[in-house]
């Protein structure tokens, strides 16, 4: 089993389409468009599975750089989805002992008065 990226795709692109184009080159298993969340609206990208990781392969060298719908697709072997941390800060400290740009500690300012 293998997880295919497809990107570049036209916003009216169906699964079925999908799934056609790459059923040439083997099994698919499933096919995963991604859609926007509020709108419904394809984001134009989507994930393929195949079952039979050689025939993943050939459907990569064979569909990367091929049209669909006018588009130029982009393909290739999806990579594992990366955890985002919670809180919005990009995982970054805001305390006020942090380090600056160059590495060195803070030092604590006067007062203005």
């Amino acid at each position: 089993m293998k997880n295919l990226f497809v990107g570049n795709l036209a916003h009216s692109t169906t699964e079925d389409e999908l799934r056609t184009l790459f059923a040439s080159h083997g099994a698919v298993e499933k096919v995963s468009l991604v859609t926007d969340r509020d709108t419904g609206r394809s984001r134009g990208f989507a994930f393929v599975e195949m079952t039979d990781a050689g025939e993943a392969d050939k459907a990569v060298a064979g569909l990367n750089g091929t049209e669909l719908g006018g588009r130029t697709l982009k393909v290739n072997e999806a990579r594992p989805k990366v955890e985002r941390s919670s809180g919005g800060q990009g995982g970054r400290s805001h305390g006020s002992g942090r380090d600056d740009h160059r590495g060195h500690a803070r030092q604590p300012r006067e007062p203005r008065w």
